[in-house]
């Protein structure tokens, strides 16, 4: 049995390995299948797993508590589910807040003059190297023109959903999106606690895959 860690010492290790060949097996549409063989514990192991730009999500509440909901179709469930607006990293040079910005701008319509860093998170650590960096988005008001999308894009609908009903749609299983259960529950933690954890919008992103350093 293992001692009890006390909540201060509680924190992911970076880790890094040699990494003896690396090799894109699947040029995709939107992202890469890469292959590494890598040195751990004396062996060499090879993986592969799904090579991601890393994203982007936004959650926008208003000055009545209530966060920005927008639902779209997703292919590989092959429903429209409940999300909060989110994007790709795949500009070169763009910071994340900006490409935070720009997504909200994009997917809703709409610009906030407060923005603070929620919660970062891997969203499937062994089969993937994504990583989602979530802002808080307040001070709302709507862009001078409205974007035109296309593809799964074209038919979003957006809800304004008080915070606590959508806490409770999470907790009720009726909503299962990964991104806006993280969210939506970081943010509600966070609203108790007078929002006292968040982070500066322009902090640093060390576990982001593409700043990882490699041995």
């Amino acid at each position: 049995m293992t001692d009890d860690v006390v909540t201060a010492d509680l924190v992911d290790d970076d880790f890094p390995v040699r990494v003896e060949s690396s090799e894109v097996r699947f040029h995709g549409h939107v992202w890469d299948i890469r292959q590494d063989t890598f040195e751990y514990g004396g062996s060499s192991i090879t993986r592969e797993y799904v090579d991601h730009t890393g994203a982007v999500a936004i959650l926008a509440l208003d000055e009545r508590d209530r966060v920005l909901l927008i639902k779209q179709y997703r292919h590989p469930i092959g429903a429209r589910d409940w999300e909060i607006p989110a994007g790709l990293l795949d500009i070169d040079g763009e910071s994340p807040v900006i490409g935070a910005q720009r997504e909200l701008a994009e997917e809703a319509d709409l610009v906030a003059s407060d923005w603070g860093l929620l919660c970062d998170f891997a969203t499937s650590p062994g089969g993937s190297n994504e990583v989602i960096r979530v802002y808080l988005a307040r001070g709302l008001s709507a862009t001078d023109s409205v974007f035109d999308r296309d593809e799964e894009e074209a038919d979003i609908e957006t809800r304004w959903v008080d915070l606590d009903d959508a806490v409770d749609a999470v907790l009720e299983r009726s909503v299962g999106n990964a991104i806006l259960s993280i969210a939506l529950l970081a943010a509600h933690a966070s609203r108790a606690r007078g929002w006292a954890n968040l982070g500066d919008a322009d902090s640093p992103w060390p576990r982001h895959p593409k700043l990882r350093p490699r041995v």
